[in-house]
């Protein structure tokens, strides 16, 4: 892009761009997921969002150095320097191992079988997750060969008819789940913030061009650093709780951005507690949104869907995402102008209302459980906790039968 010699070049470079991105925001997490155990998976799954947001603060700054270049070059290197942090990637997937799900899915159980003693906290550890990954592809747990013939299923035949036209209740709660986190995390208005700062904070009061690209620049700094607190508290505080507060928060943020814009508006005279409002309402929202929403929504698609299911499941969730953040990059603009800016963002936080509600009624605690698991959490949407407390009971029963067997045979 750096190098384009008119518009159609442009463009044309833009949308190539743009297909790479979009795999890359599919298997990242996928990937991630399925190579990470259990006890660091949602801290290792929320790097992609963490180095999303690294780049687009190193944007920011590029931006604001670029800047002070002729008009000419400025923009040139703007989009060029973004070359240097692919070709580093490119030459590290060189290096990495291939999916241990794949590979078993695939019958290279021996390949399967390095990468996760390679990946899991101990041996013992690798034989389990083998053991579970074998059980959900179908593949006998006494069969232990290099390579085996897998079941023609296992190859993804039938996977769009049985996520879309016949799904199992589970299947069914998990699709829901799966769309329902990509399409809110969008539609509370997180790309408008981002995309059209600039563009906010004049409307907040905020008038010189080089304050404004600071602004912009804290809005970054905020954002990442939120971020990376949230990849420490995933495994910790577990997914539901970091959720539902970081979605809380963004409707306050969001309605108090709205009404610190409104009257804004509506005066004739600068006010300067209205301003230091408005840019408290913007960082508030970005950083209550990087510690939840923001990371947790790749974490908990990539998780949730079954092994027969993950890649599909998640490429759905994706183009969700993906369409839901194009139509409000390109309609923001068309409806700060129809129903005012702080308008706008009375509607964004109505909609994280509506998804604060979703979350807390249908979306389960994943935290702690293996991939292989996840599937009996699904299936009876708004009933999901008393599905979780029979499995709890069950499994408090099991190890007090196994206790009480230990006792009688250490008593004998």
């Amino acid at each position: 892009m750096g190098f384009a010699t008119n518009y159609a070049f442009l463009m044309v470079a833009r949308f190539v761009a743009g297909v790479g991105v979009g795999y890359a925001l599919m298997i990242a997490p996928v990937y991630t997921a399925e190579v990470s155990p259990a006890s660091i998976r949602g801290f290792l799954t929320s790097f992609p969002e963490v180095f999303i947001n690294f780049g687009i603060l190193l944007g920011y700054v590029s931006n604001f150095a670029f800047s002070k270049l002729p008009e000419n070059l400025g923009w040139r290197f703007m989009l060029g320097v973004g070359a240097i942090p692919s070709i580093f990637l490119a030459v590290g997937v060189l290096a990495m191992p291939e999916s241990p799900r794949w590979l078993v899915m695939q019958g290279r159980l021996g390949d399967a079988k390095r990468v996760l003693d390679k990946t899991s906290d101990s041996k013992e550890e690798a034989k389990l997750r083998l053991m579970d990954i074998k059980e959900a592809a179908g593949i006998p747990e006494e069969c232990n060969d290099d390579v085996v013939q897998v079941q023609r299923q296992s190859h993804g035949e039938g996977v769009w008819r049985e996520l879309f036209l016949r799904p199992t209740p589970a299947v069914r709660h998990i699709l829901v789940c799966g769309i329902g986190i990509h399409f809110f995390q969008q539609a509370s208005g997180i790309d408008a913030v981002v995309l059209y700062s600039p563009r906010i904070f004049e409307k907040a009061g905020i008038k010189s061009a080089n304050d404004k690209l600071l602004a912009t620049i804290a809005v970054g700094s905020v954002k990442t650093i939120f971020i990376l607190v949230a990849t420490f508290l995933l495994d910790k505080i577990g997914r539901r709780p970091l959720l539902l507060s970081s979605v809380a928060g963004m409707i306050i943020s969001l309605a108090t951005l709205g009404t610190g814009l409104t009257v804004i508006s509506h005066s004739a005279v600068k006010l300067n507690w209205a301003i230091g409002l408005c840019m408290a309402s913007i960082l508030a929202y970005v950083a209550t949104f990087s510690i939840g929403l923001g990371p947790i929504t790749w974490v908990y698609s990539s998780e949730i869907f079954p092994l027969r299911l993950r890649a599909q499941g998640t490429s759905v969730g994706v183009a969700v995402n993906r369409v839901v953040s194009g139509v409000i990059s390109t309609t923001f603009l068309s409806l700060a102008k129809a129903m005012t800016i702080g308008g706008a963002f009375y509607l964004f936080a109505s909609v994280a209302s509506i998804a604060w509600v979703f979350f807390f009624t249908c979306s389960p605690e994943t935290q702690g459980r293996t991939l292989e698991d996840m599937e009996v959490l699904f299936g009876s949407f708004i009933n999901w906790r008393s599905v979780l407390r029979e499995q709890k009971l069950k499994k408090t029963q099991t190890n007090g039968e196994s206790n009480g067997q230990i006792q009688l045979g250490a008593t004998a």
